[in-house]
């Protein structure tokens, strides 16, 4: 990929055309470029560093200082994509601190922050977006909330938890969310969310129908000992490169072929 810096103008534009995106974790300058080469429009540093890079149990110990600087890596090694940076666990649980660490993130390199919470994150999210700070709100499965959930586990289920996650992104985007990403929640509810909203929407675990996919970029490329999720795709198989297998990564996105139906949870229980 060459030309110039991709927008979040230029986002909502290929949400809107029905042109899909493909987004993939990064943590250094390498790798940051050989994904943008190979067609990722969107590299986010995913406090995920904190299991694939540091060998912790959880994305919870991780801290703002340690994303910024891979932030910093990815931005130095990045010339087209557009970058996206989580906020760590506890770190806008009130707006003065999430100003400050925001703040942090966007003077490293970032264009815009990664949130996880439901509908009580509007007032942190608002006021991020009156200061200028372009937000992406996580909905569904939070990792950095996996001690409360008690595990790794498929959110929105019921038609009520449905219809409540359907109210937290109305809210969330009312509030000034520039983008929304959906985790493990069935793909039913992600199309009904990226249908009624009019900003982008990313899937992971959420089925085909949102606007754009995420993997985490070791995940994908099927590093680790642990037993891979449900959603995620090996693409270092039949690959003869790691720029190869993104290159896959990014085609399988963009045809629709990814994820398909064994990547996907089941839909969402009627209830009574």
């Amino acid at each position: 990929m060459s030309g110039p810096r991709i927008t979040l103008s230029r986002l909502k534009k290929m949400a809107a055309d029905k042109e899909r995106i493909a987004v993939l974790t990064a943590y250094d300058a390498m790798f940051a470029r050989t994904a943008e080469l190979a067609g990722v429009e969107v590299l986010l540093i995913g406090d995920s560093l904190g299991m694939v890079l540091q060998g912790k149990e959880s994305t919870v110990p991780v801290t703002t200082a340690e994303i910024a600087y891979h932030t910093e890596c990815v931005a130095r090694g990045s010339q087209t994509a557009f970058i996206m940076a989580d906020m760590p666990f506890m770190t806008y649980n009130d707006t003065a601190m999430a100003c400050r660490d925001a703040a942090t993130l966007m003077r490293a390199g970032a264009h815009m922050v990664k949130l996880e919470g439901t509908g009580w994150l509007a007032d942190v999210i608002a006021q991020l977006s009156r200061q200028g700070v372009p937000v992406c709100a996580h909905l569904g499965l939070t990792p950095q909330s996996v001690h409360k959930f008690g595990g790794y586990k498929v959110q929105g289920k019921t038609a009520e938890a449905a219809e409540i996650m359907l109210k937290d992104a109305y809210a969330l985007v009312d509030a000034g969310a520039d983008m929304l990403l959906l985790e493990c929640v069935p793909p039913d509810l992600a199309r009904r969310i990226t249908e009624s909203v009019a900003v982008p929407v990313v899937g992971i675990g959420a089925g085909a129908d949102t606007d754009a996919q995420v993997l985490v970029m070791h995940d994908m490329l099927g590093l680790g000992e642990r037993k891979p999720a449900k959603f995620v795709r090996n693409f270092m198989n039949g690959s003869e490169s790691i720029q190869q297998a993104i290159e896959r990564y990014v085609q399988a996105v963009k045809d629709g072929s990814f994820p398909a139906a064994e990547h996907c949870f089941a839909a969402v229980e009627s209830g009574h």
